[in-house]
């Protein structure tokens, strides 16, 4: 049986994302004054998966260009590993309840 390794996150977008319509009409329920975020998931550790946002390597462009931090305050409760499936599942779900909550979310 594989061992757990996935890792769902969060990376604080710069509010400069607003400007792409692309992610306007994804986010059609967006609050103003709320946080942007990415959303994803990973078998590295969150911190390498971000640097390599950040430099380009199997990136999504809006964390490239615009990513901030990570927010682990936001997944405080997923911080241990878990299978592949478990992660897709609560990536999903993360998402769902920030959009929610009136944030701006990318998922890719």
């Amino acid at each position: 049986m594989p061992v757990p390794h996935y890792f769902v996150y969060v990376v604080l977008l710069s509010s400069e994302v607003l400007k792409h319509p692309k992610f306007i009409k994804a986010n059609g329920a967006y609050k103003a004054g709320e946080p942007c975020v990415y959303v994803g998931m990973t078998g590295l550790d969150p911190d390498t998966r971000f640097d390599k946002h950040k430099a380009g390597i199997q990136a999504n462009r809006y964390v490239q260009q615009y990513g901030v931090r990570l927010m682990p305050e936001l997944v405080d409760d997923l911080k241990q590993p878990m299978t592949y499936k478990d992660a897709q599942y609560l990536e999903v779900e993360v998402g769902i309840k920030l959009k929610e909550l009136g944030y701006g979310v990318w998922q890719a």
